[in-house]
């Protein structure tokens, strides 16, 4: 159990850094503007998806958030990973950066896995009925 425990927050924490923090201290950068504009998307949907990832990531690692609201940022987070894959790949082929959100695909994999072996009761809005 403390392993798991262990596993869950390293995998958490290292999301939180990088796409809570960083995203914070980074996401009106000319290096950050210029990442969006390259792979084709408006400047506006950069701003936009760096918000989302910032309360997401703060859903995670904070303790007192609801599971279900956790749930969200995690299928949140594998769909911009997913989508940042696809997006790399079609405007800059295969590359050493697509190793990136296929990396961080798998750390959001193991903090949600262990996130449910630590985390036993979800809080379900209704409770199931046993005959």
């Amino acid at each position: 159990m403390k392993k798991d425990r262990l596993i869950y927050w390293i995998t958490t924490v290292i999301i939180f850094l990088l796409f809570g923090v960083a995203t914070a201290l980074t996401f009106q950068s000319e290096m950050a503007r210029q990442s969006i504009a390259d792979l084709g998307y408006p400047s506006y949907f950069g701003t936009m998806l760096n918000i989302f990832k910032i309360i997401g990531s703060l859903a995670l690692i904070l303790p007192k958030v609801p599971s279900r609201v956790k749930e969200w940022a995690y299928a949140g987070f594998g769909i911009d990973f997913t989508s940042a894959f696809i997006s790399m790949w079609v405007v800059e082929g295969i590359s050493a950066h697509l190793l990136f959100p296929l990396t961080m695909l798998v750390i959001l994999s193991c903090s949600y896995v262990f996130y449910h072996r630590t985390n036993a009761t979800i809080d379900l809005p209704y409770k199931f009925h046993q005959n």
